[in-house]
């Protein structure tokens, strides 16, 4: 199991962000695997963390063709910086 680690220091979030982060999130679960996908935001933060089987699902995720378009706003509207971390999950724990 994986995970990615979406960090972002906001600029600014408009409606074209909100109905993106949805139809984003929508795509990754329902054509490309992911398992789950949560987003935090507080104050300028933001934090995305999605989960997958394997590095192969996130490869074709990161180069969905719709996927990068709203990649290019990322960088270029509504975030000042961001960093994507791609980490494997060795343990798990739950109660």
């Amino acid at each position: 199991m994986f995970a990615v680690i979406f960090k972002a220091e906001i600029k600014q979030l408009d409606h074209t962000y909100f109905e993106s982060s949805t139809r984003m999130r929508e795509l990754a679960i329902s054509d490309y695997g992911c398992k789950e996908f949560s987003i935090v935001t507080e104050g300028n933060r933001e934090i995305a963390i999605s989960y997958w089987d394997n590095e192969e699902q996130i490869i074709l995720w990161k180069q969905d063709p719709e996927h990068l378009v709203v990649q290019e706003l990322a960088r270029t509207r509504w975030y000042r910086s961001y960093k994507v971390e791609i980490v494997e999950i060795r343990r798990e724990y739950s109660s």
